[in-house]
């Protein structure tokens, strides 16, 4: 469906998504380029401040510059913006400036909205954006009062209260981008059970998605969850649960990583390792020195991601789901792809299955390009970056600050593409078509 926006000029919702995203970011680059916005003082290239609004707005947290030492509060507070509207979509925003002064939601709204919240209706979406805003500023604010704890004792009232709302703000939207300076992540705080478990659970909440939230809160009345929720719930719980185990094996005799901490820092460790990959950024030990197998598990889990109509990236928690009982109904025979005695529809397995092949190409191509322009980095530096960037995750082993102008250039494409969707940008490129009629003779292929 089309939307008829000037004069006879019409565009698709999927459209008016992606070039809104791309003219947030765009203003968000020119303004972090101001000297105000720097702590020397001077402009920042526009190459680094581009690359900081895509990593803010597409909640990634991968920087070029140390965002706690490179800009000032107006350049950070600039970024938490970003962050903010980054994370929740800047179609929720519309929709509570178009709430605070009484302007109606019109149905081409409510079309965009839909796309954005990835809803199955247009029912209900005014009274949905509401509750995304309040569950959200509740849970920040929340977060940020754990936070308070130990960031005010630790650098004064006023500095401790910005630190706990930025990093409030930026794990709950799953951004991941810290204020702790020398690109250090929350590693000095490893064995800080207030911030990793504050950190971890917003990273956690965020990453769930709002409807599923939307039936937790509601189960009371309802006394049962949709098939979406088992299916995001159940595959959350095994991501954090069975990561969390392997990283335990991986690194625990690490000497580099988990092994000079206590008992209690490697528990923590080893479960916040296992939740920020997905799709949050920070971390709690050092990336690079981590194991082959630790940060091969962590690719895996970035490239999954976190659930729709969250605020993190990957290709989603139930299109992992999907594709992995997909294979098991394959094995025994099934017809159809069967969760929880419900079949799915074929229409959605099929769609799940582009998300995916989209995004390994998307990986792979990249991949293949950086390991050309970026010389001298390895391959497994490069995978690792690239994935970060599609998952909007954050994390690095160090690639970052060392890529040329093109190759962050590419990783802004890249952050882009995961964070607005794959499957979305290929939408919004694509002629618009009606359905084909036209039905092909059934023929046969070997496969396997």
């Amino acid at each position: 469906m089309q939307i008829n926006i000037y004069k006879g000029i019409k565009i698709r919702p999927v459209q008016i998504l992606v070039l809104g995203f791309a003219l947030i970011i765009l203003i968000g680059g020119l303004i972090l380029t101001l000297p105000i916005a720097s702590s020397s003082g001077t402009r920042t290239p526009f190459i680094d401040a581009l690359f900081t609004a895509t990593t803010s707005v597409c909640v990634t947290g991968l920087v070029t510059v140390d965002t706690g030492t490179h800009w000032s509060y107006f350049g950070k507070t600039v970024i938490m913006i970003l962050i903010q509207v980054g994370g929740l979509g800047f179609m929720a925003f519309a929709t509570l400036i178009s709430l605070i002064i009484g302007k109606k939601i019109t149905l081409q709204e409510r079309l965009v909205m839909a796309e954005a919240m990835n809803t199955f209706s247009l029912q209900g979406l005014v009274k949905l954006a509401r509750y995304i805003l309040l569950f959200t500023f509740c849970v920040e604010g929340i977060g940020a009062l754990l936070l308070s704890m130990v960031f005010v004792p630790e650098r004064g009232l006023w500095t401790g209260i910005y630190y706990s709302i930025f990093h409030s703000v930026s794990a709950f939207c799953n951004a991941g981008i810290d204020l702790i300076g020398q690109f250090r992540s929350i590693t000095p705080y490893a064995e800080n059970p207030i911030i990793v478990l504050t950190i971890g659970a917003l990273i956690v909440a965020g990453g769930l998605g709002f409807t599923v939230w939307y039936e937790i809160f509601d189960y009371r009345k309802k006394r049962k969850f949709s098939l979406h929720a088992k299916l995001v719930l159940t595959v959350t719980a095994i991501l954090i649960v069975g990561g969390a185990i392997l990283m335990f094996i991986f690194e625990v005799n690490n000497p580099a990583t988990m092994q000079p901490m206590s008992t209690k820092g490697k528990l923590l460790s080893s479960l916040f390792a296992s939740i920020t990959p997905r799709t949050a950024g920070y971390n709690s030990i050092s990336t690079s020195d981590m194991s082959p197998a630790g940060r091969f598990l962590t690719i895996i889990l970035m490239f999954i991601g976190g659930s729709p109509g969250s605020t993190a990236g990957g290709i989603k928690t139930t299109t992992a789901g999907l594709l992995v009982m997909t294979v098991i109904s394959v094995i025994r025979g099934r017809e159809d792809t069967e969760i929880y005695e419900r079949r799915i529809c074929k229409d959605i397995i099929y769609k799940a299955l582009t998300i995916s092949v989209i995004g390994l190409t998307l990986v792979v191509v990249v991949s293949m390009i950086l390991s050309i322009t970026e010389v001298g980095a390895s391959l497994e530096y490069i995978i690792y970056e690239v994935t970060s960037a599609f998952g909007t995750v954050g994390l690095t082993l160090g690639l970052t600050t060392k890529l040329t102008t093109f190759g962050k250039a590419l990783i802004i494409l890249t952050m882009f593409s995961g964070r607005v969707g794959p499957l979305t940008i290929a939408l919004s490129l694509a002629r618009n078509h009606s359905g084909n009629t036209i039905k092909y003779p059934e023929d046969k292929v070997l496969v396997g």
